[in-house]
């Protein structure tokens, strides 16, 4: 149907072919009640109008919708590419999404809000920034599914990727290369960002780095990792792992815009394998987040709420694995 035509309707339908409308809901159920002639003259009549039924109405009107509600960040690329498995995963299960954005002006109090109204049968919301109280406040309501943070709360469910393990693999796959002063730009006060810096810390140790740990203060933006690259310049490491791939790619361009080789003279790894991470021209190496776990775990979660089926725990960690590509490679010198 193309913007400004109006809707073809049961009633549309059945002035066209000579019956009621009772008639033409019956034939469009398949329900018993019509003759075959009859069926077959409203199904080639519908076919011509273009009729297409509404199947959000009649769940609605069986006290369903079958919706989930799905809260996601405009700006972060990653939550973009976890759509995509979302809405595989929620078709597989008889499940559709309605998505609410949450925008540089619009919150995330307010796209939840949106969604509540819409008669979602539950919530999944990507990382964000409400208290684990005001999660509560909502699953008193309907099942709630916090992914990319977590959650103490016996009443929120979490899927999360292992972000410690993610900086755990980031500084192993460097130290294997043989560097020695890597940092760490961390994603400020973003969800997960406490669990990276904290695995990357751990590992550094672990190698026996503890002198060389350095956490350079960052976010989750491209300008983030921008403001992170011209305080590494003072004193460049010959690596840094970073706390995503949007705010890595920032800090690449302003180490290439001072004349730095990636990988010659400094090794970048950033962490969750977004599309933009794949860009012939970034190429990054990175920790890549399962996707497609995340999303079915997600849903089968949401899904096992709704219909009073729990199972498991509340909380579900998906780990991740190293994506090895070009930003990565020996150290300039022994480091």
């Amino acid at each position: 149907m193309r913007a400004g035509e109006r809707r073809i309707t049961l009633a549309d339908v059945a002035a066209e072919a000579g019956v009621s409308v009772a008639c033409v809901s019956i034939v469009m159920r398949g329900a018993p009640g019509a003759g075959e002639a009859t069926r077959e003259r409203v199904l080639k009549v519908a076919t011509e109008l273009g009729y297409q039924p509404d199947s959000r109405a009649r769940l609605l009107r069986s006290g369903r919708s079958r919706l989930l509600g799905v809260v996601f960040d405009v700006r972060h690329p990653f939550h973009h590419d976890l759509l995509t498995g979302l809405y595989d995963a929620a078709g597989a299960a008889g499940y559709q999404l309605t998505l609410s954005a949450v925008t540089p002006r619009r919150g995330e109090r307010t796209a939840v809000g949106d969604l509540l109204q819409d008669r979602c049968e539950a919530i999944v919301l990507f990382g964000g920034t409400m208290r684990s109280a005001e999660l509560a406040s909502i699953a008193s309501r309907l099942p709630v599914v916090a992914m990319m943070r977590s959650a103490r709360r016996r009443d929120v469910d979490v899927v999360h990727n292992d972000d410690a393990l993610g900086s755990h693999q980031a500084v192993d796959h460097l130290v294997s290369l043989g560097h020695r002063r890597i940092a760490h730009v961390d994603g400020g006060t973003v969800h997960g960002s406490a669990e990276r810096r904290a695995g990357y810390q751990e590992a550094m140790r672990r190698h026996g780095l503890g002198e060389h740990i350095r956490v350079v203060p960052g976010g989750a933006g491209e300008e983030d990792g921008a403001r992170a690259a011209e305080r590494l310049l003072a004193d460049p490491p010959t690596a840094v792992t970073v706390f995503n791939d949007l705010s890595a790619t920032g800090l690449l361009d302003v180490l290439r815009h001072h004349g730095l080789r990636v990988p010659g003279d400094i090794s970048v790894v950033g962490y969750d394998d977004t599309s933009l991470s794949r860009l012939a021209h970034i190429d990054l190496t990175t920790i890549g987040q399962d996707i497609d776990a995340l999303a079915a775990r997600a849903i089968e979660r949401a899904v096992e709420r709704i219909e009073g089926a729990p199972s498991g725990p509340r909380a579900v960690v998906i780990p991740p694995r190293l994506v090895v590509r070009s930003t990565t490679g020996a150290p300039p010198t022994a480091g």
